[in-house]
């Protein structure tokens, strides 16, 4: 409808996760601005123009700009998101403890969609605004639509090779390589905005705090990357081998290495805050709960935790290697081991409170949401536990390293190398149960 030169436009706004229409929500254009009702919906009269920037924000969701151009209809969607209901790096935080504590998601679940990704997934996707982004071995990264499971954009890095997911910086996805380069991408586009090197393999997830990105590399360097300077703030030369991620919490950053060592360290500078050893090399990430912080080391079969101040409290033996890294919760810790056990301690204690044998070598990370504890394992499986009963809720036919991310709506099973989203059997299938099941036929072993 236009009144003279002027048109009225009707904004409905959604969250973008729960597919909830958002009421009292700000809607500005053109200088004016307006509040949705009860429905979700605000109209706005403005001067005719072919497009114009809509800006959304509502209380609990982050602010959104999007352009429309208002040419094929007056009325437009625009889709706002929780923050907490994002998983927008490797660990869920930075504290990389592994859990999801506002996603409600548990279950029996059905399969929504799947997607191929042509190769080994070693690390899981990020979720941030309903796109998830992941990588796949050869270091071909995928925007993938959580809704619909299309892929919105492909970006192949040449000659790649990737042991770690991306982050979602912004507007910015960034990630690194074994060849020992960081990428930055338009998370929009997918088109490359810069790169860099340091000339050495890189397994570490980016962690990132005030734009500056932390990682370590196997020469055993730890690298503070500032991503809007394109230079390096500081670098250590630890001694020995990287390939965990680094965790941020209070003030001090978490790394371990190939010498059997975590270091607490200042962000800022670099500086040691201490370093403690544990009984063997250090593979996987640290995690941080509660003033605690638990490593897994691969060689020494075992669990350790220490407070946040460098004290050490106590360490769980497996008997077998711990590439696993933990996932800490509720008063848990939550890890898997090379003997094919999948094990619940007291994050207090160390007290073993349950275990789970799950047929298969355990190599990723534990992962916590909702109360269920996840693994995956060569048996090409994923099992779900919940944290205080020990009983197992899930067996999903498919599965290798990191096993869950997700959102609001939907988690995200990682198999070898195909991908599903999965929502409890209460809620509406979104895709008829023929198309997944021919999915499901097509996981690669």
């Amino acid at each position: 409808m236009t009144t003279g030169r002027r048109a009225r436009l009707v904004v409905t706004v959604v969250d973008g996760d729960l597919n909830r229409r958002v009421g009292r929500a700000a809607v500005r254009l053109w200088g004016r601005s307006a509040r949705t009702d009860a429905s979700g919906v605000a109209e706005i009269v403005v001067p005719r123009r072919q497009g114009l920037n809509v800006t959304v924000g509502a209380r609990g969701f982050g602010t959104r700009t999007v352009w429309e151009d208002f040419l094929a209809s007056r009325k437009v969607t625009v889709h706002v998101y929780r923050p907490e209901l994002q998983w927008p790096m490797y660990g869920a935080t930075a504290t990389r403890a592994q859990a999801q504590t506002h996603i409600r998601l548990r279950p029996p679940f059905r399969v929504v969609w799947s997607q191929g990704l042509g190769d080994l997934i070693e690390f899981p996707a990020v979720v941030d605004d309903g796109v998830a982004y992941i990588g796949n071995a050869r270091a071909t990264i995928r925007a993938i639509s959580m809704r619909t499971g299309n892929v919105l954009w492909r970006h192949d890095t040449p000659h790649g090779q990737m042991a770690s997911s991306p982050a979602v910086i912004g507007a910015e996805l960034v990630y690194h390589l074994m060849g020992g380069q960081v990428f930055v991408l338009d998370r929009a586009t997918g088109k490359q905005r810069w790169e860099t090197s340091v000339g050495s393999p890189i397994e570490s997830s980016p962690v990132v705090h005030r734009g500056v990105d932390y990682f370590g590399a196997w020469n055993g360097r730890l690298y503070a990357l500032d991503l809007r300077t394109h230079r390096l703030r500081w670098t250590r030369f630890l001694g020995a081998k990287i390939t965990s991620s680094a965790a941020l919490d209070g003030g001090r950053l978490f790394i371990g290495d190939y010498g059997g060592r975590l270091w607490a360290l200042s962000p800022r500078t670099g500086a040691t805050l201490w370093v403690r050893d544990v009984n063997g090399r250090i593979y996987g990430t640290p995690a941080v709960l509660d003033g605690r912080v638990f490593v897994p080391s691969s060689t020494g079969g075992s669990l350790t935790a220490f407070s946040t101040r460098g004290r050490y409290l106590w360490r769980v033996y497996t008997g077998s290697y711990v590439y696993s890294s933990p996932a800490a919760w509720g008063g848990g810790v939550f890890f898997g081991s090379y003997n094919g056990v999948f094990y619940g301690v007291s994050a207090s204690s160390g007290r073993i409170r349950w275990r789970v044998g799950t047929g298969g070598s355990i190599s990723g990370a534990a992962v916590v949401v909702d109360g269920v504890a996840y693994a995956g394992s060569f048996a090409h499986r994923i099992v779900g536990v919940d944290t205080r009963s020990g009983r197992i809720v899930l067996r999903f036919g498919h599965g290798n390293y990191v096993p869950v991310s997700g959102n609001g709506k939907f988690l995200l099973f990682h198999g070898y190398s195909r991908l599903y989203a999965v929502e409890p059997k209460r809620a509406v299938t979104r895709m008829p149960a023929i198309h997944h099941q021919r999915h499901l036929r097509h996981e690669r072993k």
